[in-house]
């Protein structure tokens, strides 16, 4: 899952009363209500369609699947009364509630998710996450329009029994069901809008705890409003939750100071600025942020050259003294605390063998690209770097820049833009070099490494590798039902992409936020939609 940091320029007295006018005040918060500083803009949310974590936040909040995921990703009662699963594990049934409501009124019925299912694996709506439905029954053949889309095994036996076929064991199913791609659509609306729907709150219905509202498709503020057809209201505290998008931090933590904010994100040096104090609160996040170099480029095929600029970078001070915040440094793709070994209870992270060029070493990295460079038969290199023009990916930005030109006859020119832009230039391959991130979908090492396979629209770098394809799809079909032989593909895998240098990891991140000590269960997980707030409340 992609993160837009993408928001748009704030500046002057107009764009400081604009945020204030979103956050709302202390009589809102006597309403039931929380206000909430984003560092990114939504661009939609059609959940066939995006891959921002924002995004995904939302659309955890106003609409369900079969499942909800609470405290520690645990799966929950959703849509979704009661399933049972065959002996092979191949067929689900799930038996739906028949009190379930989209927000104009409509029942929430089998077909939607059988409607929705459909449009996402659909190769004319061009989704990025069609991949996740590799296991389900023709989704491969579908993808690589082999197969009809109508032949995806899922099926609507009434309005409110839904059958799910496998092609093989599936060991995370029920995360996915959690994840916000696998939401029921109202096809009536998707109908009704066209190219349009999803691109602002009034395109779009809801069955979730609570409705987008406000939300115009190109404003910086949107509110979560409860949702009065929600079948588990009574449970939902909360009157709205309020978002308000702050590029500047010290704009943020000043209005957390005046109480225009609830929840405001710290920025690296404030967050150490500020020590421990009592209202901060520090989120790991399951993620890893990494250089994509686009390998149709002449340079960048050259292994040398790539290796070089991975082992030029000080991860270490990268992440502790230029994003702080919670970041870790890593010479892992997939992030740190994910997932164990179900034969020794071991890290992912500990398993994996990272090679040479993932540890910081100057010298060897200039030679290696001397090297490199005299094999492609070019004395100099000049490549512009692509990042978000977030405060924080700016500074990370300029850091990159400063150890990449220590290699010598290079210059990096940079090129910070807003989110929406740089999350359609990467999905075209419009760049040279990038900044991207990759933020877990559910608690799996396959939701790092499937994207690095070769016809994976998330694989901007373009980087293939025959045999990491074949680990990739043993792991998801032959070893899928042995734990432990799947274990195996998947390190196996890492190894090969990170001593082939697929990509250059640079660290998994961490928030720092600062958060009203009156806010109260809000639940927060690692991987996937972070966010849930159905649970929560103000004291």
């Amino acid at each position: 899952m992609k993160l837009s940091h993408s928001v748009a320029m704030l500046a002057g007295v107009t764009s400081i009363s604009l945020i204030l006018a979103g956050c709302g005040s202390k009589s809102s918060q006597q309403k039931k209500t929380i206000t909430t500083s984003t560092d990114s803009e939504l661009t939609t949310v059609d959940l066939s369609k995006t891959t921002a974590v924002g995004t995904f936040n939302v659309l955890n909040n106003v609409d369900e699947g079969l499942y909800r995921l609470g405290k520690d990703s645990k799966v929950e009662p959703g849509i979704a009364t009661s399933s049972t699963i065959s002996k092979d594990g191949k067929t689900y049934t799930f038996n739906l509630r028949k009190n379930a409501k989209w927000s104009n009124g409509d029942p929430v019925t089998a077909k939607d998710f059988v409607y929705s299912w459909r449009r996402t694996l659909n190769p004319k709506t061009a989704s990025q996450y069609g991949y996740l439905f590799s296991g389900i029954k023709n989704a491969d053949k579908i993808q690589n329009k082999k197969a009809a889309v109508s032949s995806l095994g899922i099926k609507a036996d009434g309005k409110y029994k839904l059958t799910v076929t496998l092609e093989q064991r599936i060991p995370y199913f029920k995360l996915l069901m959690g994840f916000p791609v696998f939401f029921p659509q109202d096809s009536k609306t998707v109908n009704k809008y066209g190219n349009d729907y999803g691109t602002s709150s009034k395109t779009q219905v809801y069955n979730g705890p609570f409705t987008l509202t406000k939300w115009t498709g190109t404003n910086l503020n949107w509110t979560l409003k409860k949702n009065p057809n929600y079948w588990d209201k009574k449970a939902v505290k909360l009157d709205a939750v309020k978002f308000s998008v702050v590029k500047d931090p010290s704009t943020g933590l000043n209005l957390f100071n005046q109480k225009k904010l609830d929840m405001a994100q710290l920025s690296a040096t404030q967050a150490k600025q500020m020590g421990n104090k009592k209202d901060m609160v520090s989120r790991k996040q399951s993620s890893c942020y990494y250089i994509a170099l686009n390998q149709k480029n002449k340079a960048f095929k050259n292994l040398k050259i790539r290796q070089a600029m991975s082992m030029i970078i000080n991860r270490k001070v990268l992440a502790n003294k230029v994003v702080g915040g919670g970041a870790m440094d890593t010479d892992s793709f997939v992030s740190k605390g994910l997932a164990v070994s179900p034969q020794n209870g071991t890290d992912f992270t500990k398993d994996v063998t990272a090679p040479a060029s993932m540890t910081y070493n100057p010298t060897k990295a200039k030679q290696l690209f001397k090297e490199g460079m005299q094999e492609v038969g070019l004395n100099s290199l000049h490549f512009t770097l692509m990042n978000s023009d977030s405060y924080d990916q700016k500074q990370l930005s300029e850091y990159l820049q400063s150890a990449l030109q220590k290699l010598p006859g290079l210059k990096v020119t940079l090129n910070n833009i807003p989110g929406r832009v740089i999350l359609s230039r990467q999905a075209d391959h419009q760049f040279t070099a990038t900044v991207a991130n990759w933020f877990a979908d559910f608690s799996d090492p396959i939701t790092f490494l499937n994207i690095l396979t070769s016809d994976n629209p998330s694989n901007i770098s373009q980087w293939k590798s025959t045999e990491y394809d074949r680990l990739i799809k043993a792991s998801n079909n032959d070893d899928g039902s042995n734990a432990q032989a799947r274990w195996n593909d998947m390190v196996k895998a890492q190894n090969l992409a990170l001593k082939d240098q697929a990509i250059i990891p640079l660290y998994q991140s961490g928030e720092k936020w600062m958060i009203n000590s009156k806010v109260k269960g809000i639940v927060y997980n690692t991987a996937g939609a972070n966010y849930n707030f159905k649970n929560a409340y103000i004291k």
